[in-house]
């Protein structure tokens, strides 16, 4: 699988800035500075996201729309909105800021998928034919956990949080690279214990897990009944 070309499209404050097309979406959700905008980058293969060493930085939907060739569901171009959520478990401003960016989380994933305005810019044939009628919906994510912390309270909710929204989501552990051989297979074997499945390994400073990650991507995407 191959990425063509990605690309910032917008920022939104709720539900009424999510693009309207029928591009599908796949929201990054974690803790705050679990390293999701560095991932966002790695799997781009360019620094289209701003990451910072300050928690709690990003505040807003930020939408990025990739297009890729190939990968499970058959070969050919199609598109995808990697959408960067607000990080939960610390926001500059306290408590109220906390619950205003939970609140823009959850506005997201309770957004139905709308039919295009007159005047937006369709989605191609060839993606129309190659993406499920129900794929833009916003109910799939990845759950970024630092694998150097696996058995966080504060992510066994998020987990939580989005299986009473209906979100359906795979485990992603971030910084790898960051244990030793025996960290790894502890706090993975930890990780698939506390949520119920495998956790996928990926590094965003070697590259570790960026392929099998597009591959995970792409099979919830493209092959959706």
């Amino acid at each position: 699988m191959k990425v063509l070309s990605a690309e910032f499209v917008t920022s939104a404050a709720q539900a009424s800035g999510i693009p309207i097309d029928d591009v599908p979406r796949m929201a990054l959700v974690g803790r705050s500075n679990v390293g999701k905008s560095s991932l966002l980058n790695a799997l781009c293969r360019s620094k289209i996201a701003r990451t910072s060493a300050m928690p709690g930085k990003t505040r807003l939907l930020n939408f990025y729309r990739v297009s890729l060739d190939g990968g499970p569901g058959g070969a050919g171009r199609w598109s995808l909105y990697l959408v960067d959520l607000p990080g939960y478990g610390y926001a500059r401003g306290g408590g109220d800021a906390a619950a205003e960016l939970a609140g823009i989380a959850e506005g997201y994933f309770r957004s139905n998928h709308r039919r295009p305005e007159r005047g937006a810019e369709p989605a191609s044939e060839s993606e129309r034919r190659r993406v499920p009628a129900n794929a833009g919906r916003s109910g799939q994510a990845l759950l970024l956990v630092d694998s150097r912390h696996p058995n966080l309270p504060i992510d066994r909710e998020a987990g939580n949080w989005l299986e009473r929204l209906g979100v359906e989501y795979r485990i992603v552990a971030t910084k790898i690279d960051k244990l030793s051989r025996g960290e790894r297979a502890k706090n993975l074997k930890l990780l698939e214990t506390t949520f119920s499945t495998a956790a996928l390994p990926v590094s965003a400073a070697n590259g570790e897990g960026m392929d099998e990650l597009w591959r995970t991507i792409a099979r919830l995407l493209r092959t959706a009944e």
